[in-house]
C-alpha cells in the first residue's frame, strides 16, 4: 500500500491541509513549476542518493503553505506544516492526478450527507457554504462543526482525528480531486503473546497512519527529549557526585593490609557477631530487635580504621567515616547549620547523608574522644531497639527509622584524650556497646596476638613482603624455622633457596627481638593509660607499641644487622618518638630502659630520683593546683602519716607487751631463786613529752589561723577546722600520758611471795 500511496504515511490532519492547499490555489504556472521540479528531485535522489533538493523542496512548500493560511486567518503547528508539506512532495512525485482519501474520512462525509438528506438540511448546508466563500476560516469552521456534532452523537469517538480530511473532502467536493476508491488504513496482527493493553485475544488493531505519527513522535520528540534528559540527569549526577564526594565513601582496603591469624580467629568472629546484631532482615524467622553498637578501644596504630574499612568492602557497605577531631568538643548537634566553622559543617553533612542512604552504609564514627559527650548522646536511640535518630537533611529536620535496614554503627576512640585525660563516654551509650580494645591480649589469644605484629610488618619489609603474596602458611613455616624447629624445605609452597631461607630467617629473627620490646612497650601503656592518676606512683608512660611502630622498625632491619645495631635502632626510634612528649621525654625513656633492662647506675639514680620528686608532686595534688587545695591535701596527709604511725605504735606496743609479760615471767623466777627486792618502773623515752608539746603548740599557733582565714575567704567547709583542732587535742593529751609498771617483789627468807598492783597508762 505504501508503494502505490503516500496516505499511510502522514496524518489525517496533514493531508487536509496539503490538499486543500494545492487544488484551491489556481496558479497553473506555479502548479507546473513544482511538479518539475518534484519529478528532478526523484531522479536526482534516484541517481546519487542524495535528499538535498527534498529538504529544500518541503521547506519552500511549508513557507508557502504558511503564507497561504496566514492569510486566511488560519494557524497551524510548525509540525503539521512541516508534515503537510512532506506529503504534498511525496504526492507530486507519484504523479497521480487525484488525491487519496482514507476509508474512515470517506464514512464520515457519507453520514455526513445521509444526515442532511435525511433532515432535508442539504439545501441549507450549501447555501450557507455560498455565502461563506469568501473565508476560507469560516467555512472550515462551518463544517467542523457539523461534523463534530455527529461525531458526539457517535460511538466511534476514535474517528474525530479524520476531521479536518472530512472536512476537506467536502470543502473541495465540487473540484472531484479524490480518488473514488477510499484505501482503509486499518492493521491487524495476530498469533501474537503478551499481556499489553493494546492485544486482545492474540490481536493486535491499529491505524496504520496512527501508528506511524505515533512512531514519528517518538522519533522526533520523545527520543531527543529522552536523550537530552539522560545528558541533563548525568551532568547533575555528576556534579551532585562531586558536591557530595560519594567517591571517597567507597571503601578501599590499604594495599599492605594482611589478613592475618588474629583476625581471622579472633577479630572477625566478635565483630561478625555484632555487626549480625546490628545488620538483619525483618521476616518471621528474623529478629525484630535489632541493636547495639561496636566500640573499638585502643591506642594509636592498631588498625582499627583499616580493618572496619575492609569489613565495609568485603560486605559491600559504604564507608561513611566521620573525623571526629574535625567536629571538636563544641558540636552538640547533628544539625550542621550549628556548626561552628565549614569542617565541621561537612563532616556533619556526611553523617547525614548516611542517615539518608539508609541501606548499605557503615556509619564510622573515628577517634571520638575528640567529641562532647552530648554529641555522643544523640546515637542512643539509634543504638537500642528503635533504631531511630534525630537527622537534618538539608535544612529539613527528619527522623530516621534504620529497623530491618543494612546499617551499622561503628565508634573508635584511644584511652587518652588530647589532653592526656582517661577517655569517657557517655554510660547509657557504653551500655549498648560491645566494646573491644585491639591493642590488648584477649585471654587464649597469647600467641597469635603476638604474631600479628609479624604479619603486619611483612609489607613494610622488603625481604618479607613477597611472602604477603603467597600463602601465608608458609610465613608461619618460615617463623618456626626462626625459632630452632626443624621444618622441611619441601613443606614450603613455594621454591625457596637455601640463601633466601637463611635471609628470611635472619630477619625474622631481629623482629621477634623488637617484638617483644614493643609488647612490652604495648602492655605497660595500656596499664598506665588505665590508672587513676591520684593513684600513680610514677610518671604516665606514654610510649606505644603498636603496629605502626613495628612497621618503622621493621622496614629498617636488614640480614646483616648485628645485636648491638638492632638495639641501637630500638633506642633511636624511641628517642625519634619520645620527642614529642617535649618535658616528657626523659622520664619516658628511663621508664622504657628500665623495661628493657638497660637501665646504667647513673639513669638508675635519675629515674629514683624523678620518681620520689613525682610522689611528693602528686601528694600536693598535682603541679596546677591551687594553694588552698594544696594545704588542705597536705594537712590530710599529714593526718594519714599520724594515723599510720599511732597505729605503728599500738601495734609494736602490743607486741612489746606480749614480750614484756613473756620476759617479766622469767625474771619473777629469777628473782624468786635470788631473793631480790625489784621495783622496775617503764618511763617515757627522753624528751617525748617536749617534741609532742612542740608540735602541738605548732598545729594550733600555725596551721589552726591558717585554716580559719581561708574558711573566711575561701569558704573552706568547717570539717577541715574540725580535723586540725582534734589533731592538736590528740598531740596535748599523749604529752600528759606517762606508763609505769611495778614488778613483782619477794622475800627470799620468807619465801613469802607479794604481788603488787601492776598499772598501765596508753
Amino acid at each position: 500500500k505504501y508503494q502505490h500511496t503516500p496516505l499511510l504515511k502522514f496524518t489525517p490532519a496533514a493531508r487536509a491541509i496539503a490538499t486543500y492547499y494545492w487544488v484551491s490555489n489556481n496558479d497553473k504556472a506555479y502548479k507546473h513549476n513544482c511538479i518539475k521540479q518534484a519529478t528532478t528531485a526523484k531522479k536526482i535522489k534516484e541517481a546519487f542518493s542524495s535528499t538535498q533538493m527534498y529538504t529544500d523542496l518541503s521547506q519552500s512548500f511549508k513557507e508557502d503553505m504558511h503564507t497561504y493560511f496566514q492569510g486566511a486567518q488560519m494557524e497551524f503547528t510548525e509540525l503539521l506544516l512541516n508534515k503537510a508539506a512532506e506529503y504534498l512532495l511525496e504526492h507530486l512525485i507519484t504523479g497521480n492526478s487525484e488525491f487519496a482519501t482514507s476509508s474512515k474520512a470517506a464514512l464520515l462525509v457519507e453520514q455526513l450527507h445521509t444526515h442532511l438528506d435525511a433532515n432535508a438540511e442539504t439545501p441549507s448546508f450549501h447555501a450557507t457554504l455560498a455565502d461563506l466563500k469568501g473565508s476560507v476560516k469560516a467555512q472550515w469552521q462551518f463544517v467542523g462543526y457539523w461534523f463534530k456534532g455527529l461525531i458526539d452523537n457517535s460511538d466511534n469517538k476514535a474517528i474525530s482525528r479524520y476531521l479536518n480530511e472530512a472536512i476537506v473532502n467536502v470543502l473541495l467536493q465540487q473540484h472531484k480531486c479524490f480518488n473514488h476508491n477510499p484505501i482503509s488504513t486499518r492493521c491487524q496482527v495476530d498469533q501474537l503473546l503478551g499481556d499489553h493493553r493494546s492485544i486482545n485475544n492474540r490481536k493486535l488493531d491499529f491505524e496504520f497512519d496512527e501508528f506511524i505519527q505515533r512512531l514519528e513522535h517518538y522519533t522526533e520528540q520523545i527520543k531527543p527529549q529522552y536523550t537530552e534528559f539522560k545528558q541533563i540527569k548525568a551532568q547533575i549526577m555528576s556534579q551532585q557526585k562531586a558536591s557530595m564526594n560519594l567517591h571517597s565513601f567507597k571503601a578501599r582496603p590499604l594495599s599492605s593490609f594482611v589478613r592475618n591469624k588474629l583476625i581471622n580467629e579472633s577479630y572477625l568472629p566478635i565483630i561478625g557477631d555484632n555487626l549480625a546484631k546490628q545488620m538483619g532482615a525483618l521476616g518471621q524467622d528474623r529478629r525484630s530487635d535489632l541493636m547495639g553498637l561496636l566500640l573499638l578501644i585502643s591506642p594509636p596504630g592498631y588498625g582499627k580504621t583499616t580493618l572496619m574499612e575492609y569489613i565495609a568492602n568485603r560486605l559491600g557497605l559504604n564507608f561513611m567515616k566521620i573525623n571526629c577531631p574535625s567536629l571538636g568538643h563544641d558540636v552538640k548537634s547533628l544539625d550542621p547549620a550549628n556548626a561552628p566553622n565549614a569542617t565541621a559543617k561537612q563532616e556533619l553533612e556526611k553523617l547525614n547523608l548516611a542517615l539518608e542512604m539508609g541501606n548499605n552504609a557503615m556509619l564510622y564514627l573515628d577517634d571520638i574522644q575528640h567529641t562532647h559527650p552530648e554529641f555522643l548522646q544523640k546515637f542512643i536511640s539509634l543504638c537500642d531497639g528503635t533504631r531511630r535518630i534525630e537527622g537534618v537533611w538539608k535544612g529539613v529536620s527528619k527522623t530516621y527509622d534504620l529497623r530491618g535496614k543494612k546499617f551499622c554503627v561503628i565508634m573508635a576512640g584511644n584511652p587518652y584524650t588530647e589532653s592526656g585525660e582517661v577517655f569517657k563516654i557517655p554510660d547509657m551509650l557504653a551500655n549498648r556497646a560491645d566494646v573491644y580494645n585491639l591493642g590488648d591480649v584477649l585471654s587464649g589469644q597469647q600467641q597469635i596476638f603476638s604474631m600479628s605484629y609479624i604479619e603486619n610488618s611483612m609489607t613494610s619489609n622488603k625481604v618479607l613482603a613477597p611472602l604477603a603474596l603467597r600463602d601465608l602458611n608458609d610465613l608461619y613455616l618460615l617463623m618456626d624455622m626462626a625459632h630452632g624447629k626443624q621444618v622441611p624445605s619441601s613443606d614450603l609452597s613455594h621454591s625457596y633457596s637455601a640463601s633466601e631461607i637463611s635471609e628470611i630467617t635472619t630477619v625474622l629473627k631481629a623482629l621477634f627481638k623488637v617484638q617483644q620490646v614493643i609488647l612490652t612497650v604495648n602492655q605497660e601503656y595500656i596499664r598506665s593509660a588505665a590508672m587513676d592518676d591520684k593513684y600513680r606512683e610514677e610518671p604516665p608512660f606514654k610510649l606505644q607499641g603498636s603496629y605502626r611502630n613495628m612497621n618503622k622498625l621493621a622496614e629498617k632491619i636488614v640480614a646483616i644487622m648485628d645485636e648491638k645495631e638492632l638495639q641501637q635502632l630500638i633506642d633511636d626510634h624511641y628517642v625519634g618518638e619520645a620527642q614529642l612528649l617535649t618535658t616528657g621525654a626523659e622520664e619516658n625513656l628511663l621508664k622504657l630502659k628500665e623495661l628493657r633492662g638497660t637501665l646504667d647506675a647513673d639513669e638508675a639514680t635519675r629515674w629514683s630520683e624523678i620518681k620520689a620528686e613525682f610522689k611528693i608532686r602528686n601528694s600536693l595534688a598535682g603541679d596546677d593546683t591551687d594553694g588552698a587545695t594544696k594545704i588542705a591535701s597536705q594537712i590530710s596527709g599529714l593526718k594519714n602519716n599520724l594515723d599510720n604511725l599511732t597505729s605503728a605504735l599500738s601495734k609494736d606496743s602490743n607486741l612489746a607487751q606480749a614480750s614484756s609479760e613473756q620476759q617479766i615471767s622469767s625474771i619473777t623466777a629469777a628473782i624468786e631463786k635470788l631473793s631480790l627486792d625489784v621495783n622496775v618502773v617503764n618511763t617515757p623515752l627522753p624528751n617525748l613529752g617536749a617534741a609532742l608539746t612542740s608540735l602541738s603548740e605548732t598545729m594550733v599557733t600555725s596551721f589552726v589561723p591558717i585554716v580559719v582565714t581561708l574558711n573566711k575567704k575561701l569558704d573552706i567547709n568547717m570539717e577541715v577546722l574540725e580535723k586540725v583542732t582534734r589533731l592538736s587535742e590528740k598531740l596535748q593529751n599523749l604529752t600528759k600520758q606517762k606508763s609505769t609498771r611495778t614488778v613483782t617483789s619477794k622475800n627470799s627468807k620468807t619465801k613469802r611471795v607479794t604481788k603488787k598492783k601492776v598499772s598501765k597508762k596508753t
